[in-house]
């Protein structure tokens, strides 16, 4: 083969070779293009941001000095963000109130599928030679515009084809600012939350607070305060102090015989521990059976029984006397080596009285207190005076409503101190 015949063989294979290193600088460039643009984009999570370095990067990359980018919200039938490069005010205006009015229609939807009616619309400015629209999701649609290569070329199919590939790209990137808004939004949403539960949980701290200082005053106040008035206050805490009204009652009187001489034998500091160690015994007897200790002496105790049912109150009357007489008899069995034995004797009486709160006024201010007035309340002092040995004595009233859970025997009249009636008195059996 002559060289003519070889040049002409490379020149024809050269000519072959043309397309296809066309196609591949093509590809190369889109490769390019798609990196350049894709690292952009994905470079942020703010949608304008985006926006603009998409639009920039694709005017570029084509030779194009005019062009915009939009997004719209179907929902609230607004333009969200625009970016306009190289157009003039009028049209980035005009272009607005077009957008506005088509997203009025209800035929939005269908245009917006349609490209060839899409570029038709009049308010689109004539200077742009490309139209692309394009949905991030269902309720935000996007337009993209370029205007004309600086080279004169037209839009091509290989143009359409990596715009395309870009837009798939921008829509991604779209998509994931959405997501980091919606997770900023939440992380705020949470922060404030967070801090409105910070602020419940101080106030809850403070209010335990309140808690603990009014219950800690609650058992400190239960020392010193009737059971009964107690349980008024925490049934009405706002209401006014209760005035004496008239109510049936039944009392118990209290009483250490010869309380007088053991102090004097035994000294007053033992006395009061054993009193003490008595008493602290008795009470339980006392409120397991729903009486009220409403008034103490060195030597005694007066307890009011008070339930809405008088035959009630005076049974428990009289069981915790029975316990109170059982408990004490155990204490001086128990204690008859080392100490010295206390007899307890009890009277009581069932009847009506005053039963409430009494203000005494003097000049150093009031004074109040919670306690039963009337005649039953003398009665059943001045039977305890009558008991001797550790008896319990009581009225007839408190014997009659009793007969049928205890077994007493009548004692006879008495005359009472300042009482004007002799009184029937009963004395419990063992």
């Amino acid at each position: 083969m002559d060289l003519k015949t070889e040049v002409e063989k490379l020149r024809d294979s050269l000519k072959k070779s043309e397309p296809v290193q066309t196609e591949l600088d093509r590809r190369v460039f889109y490769l390019k293009t798609l990196y350049d643009v894709s690292k952009d984009i994905f470079s942020s999570v703010d949608s304008a941001t985006i926006l603009r370095n998409f639009l920039l990067m694709a005017m570029g990359n084509f030779g194009v000095t005019e062009g915009f980018i939009l997004l719209t919200n179907s929902n609230s039938k607004k333009v969200e963000d625009i970016v306009p490069v190289g157009l003039q005010d009028s049209d980035e205006i005009t272009l607005i109130e077009g957008i506005h009015q088509l997203l009025e229609r209800d035929t939005f939807p269908a245009l917006f599928e349609n490209k060839a009616d899409f570029s038709q619309q009049s308010f689109f400015p004539s200077s742009l030679e490309f139209l692309q629209p394009f949905t991030v999701e269902s309720d935000y649609p996007g337009i993209l515009g370029l205007g004309p290569k600086l080279v004169g070329e037209p839009y091509n199919e290989n143009d359409q084809e990596l715009l395309d590939t870009l837009v798939n790209n921008l829509i991604i990137a779209l998509k994931n600012a959405r997501s980091f808004e919606e997770i900023k939004k939440l992380n705020l949403d949470l922060e404030t939350k967070n801090i409105q539960l910070k602020k419940a949980l101080k106030e809850l701290k403070a209010a335990l607070r309140k808690v603990e200082i009014l219950e800690d005053i609650k058992a400190n106040l239960c020392k010193f305060v009737p059971t009964t008035v107690t349980r008024m206050v925490e049934k009405s805490p706002t209401a006014d102090i209760l005035e004496a009204t008239e109510r049936d009652v039944t009392v118990l009187f209290l009483d250490i015989e010869a309380y007088t001489k053991i102090t004097e034998e035994l000294g007053a500091i033992e006395v009061n521990a054993l009193v003490e160690k008595y008493f602290s015994v008795f009470m339980d007897a006392i409120y397991e059976n729903n009486g009220d200790v409403v008034e103490t002496a060195g030597d005694g105790l007066m307890v009011l029984f008070l339930t809405d049912d008088e035959i009630v109150s005076a049974v428990e009357a009289v069981r915790a006397a029975q316990i109170i007489k059982e408990k004490a008899c155990r204490i001086n069995e128990d204690s008859r080596l080392d100490a010295q034995p206390l007899v307890i004797n009890m009277g009581i009486c069932s009847g009506q009285a005053f039963v409430g709160a009494s203000k005494f006024e003097s000049y150093t201010g009031s004074r109040w207190t919670y306690a039963a007035h009337g005649t039953i309340t003398n009665v059943a002092a001045r039977i305890c005076s009558q008991a001797t040995g550790g008896a319990i004595l009581f009225s007839k009233s408190t014997a009659q409503r009793t007969r049928d859970h205890f077994s007493f025997k009548p004692l006879g009249k008495f005359t009472l101190k300042n009482l004007s009636e002799e009184v029937d008195i009963y004395k419990l059996q063992s």
